[in-house]
């Protein structure tokens, strides 16, 4: 039985929905927020923050050029002081520069709601999920062992009008992690 709830503690199960609503000023992030609901502390380190030439796979996903600027934030994300996964979270200069996106302050209610009062709230949301090897910096940063794999998330928000205003890259240790997709589906005619 111990063995069984340690097991289930060292697990996360995440779902996507509370990081792609903004939340009320003054509630915390939603990271945190659903860390404690399950019983646990989520924490993270912005590692960096600003601009930076786009990687071709944001850039296609921005629908910008390969190597135009866009605003970057990369955390390491903490599960009980522990690395649970890194994430870069990119978006477009013409939304995000001079922004609290582009530095590395705290932001009250976390990105999403920052967008949202800046205008930009995301009306659709693509995950491709994609299981690696994580490369040596990923490997250090996230405390895996040489052999275990990583998951891949990347995620793209586009606002009603069909435009790109986030792209997520998230990778994270394979072992410790459950995806979870709750889908509604509405009744045909």
């Amino acid at each position: 039985m111990q063995e069984k709830q340690s097991e289930q503690r060292d697990r996360w199960v995440s779902t996507s929905l509370p990081y792609l609503t903004p939340r009320e000023e003054g509630r915390g992030d939603a990271w945190g927020a659903d860390a404690a609901a399950q019983g646990r502390r989520g924490t993270q380190r912005i590692l960096y923050a600003g601009e930076v030439a786009a990687p071709a796979e944001v850039a296609r996903l921005l629908g910008l050029a390969e190597g135009e600027p866009v605003v970057v934030r990369r955390r390491l994300i903490l599960l009980d002081d522990r690395p649970n996964e890194l994430t870069d979270s990119y978006y477009p200069v013409s939304i995000a520069r001079g922004t609290g996106l582009a530095g590395t302050a705290k932001i009250p209610g976390g990105a999403v709601t920052l967008l949202a009062r800046l205008g930009h709230v995301g009306a659709l949301v693509r995950e491709d999920v994609t299981a690696d090897n994580p490369d040596d910096e990923e490997r250090a940063a996230l405390r895996t062992a040489p052999d275990e794999p990583v998951l891949r998330l990347t995620r793209v928000a586009v606002d009603r009008d069909g435009r790109p205003i986030q792209v997520d890259r998230m990778v994270m240790p394979a072992r410790s992690q459950r995806l979870r997709y709750e889908i509604a589906i509405e009744a045909g005619p």
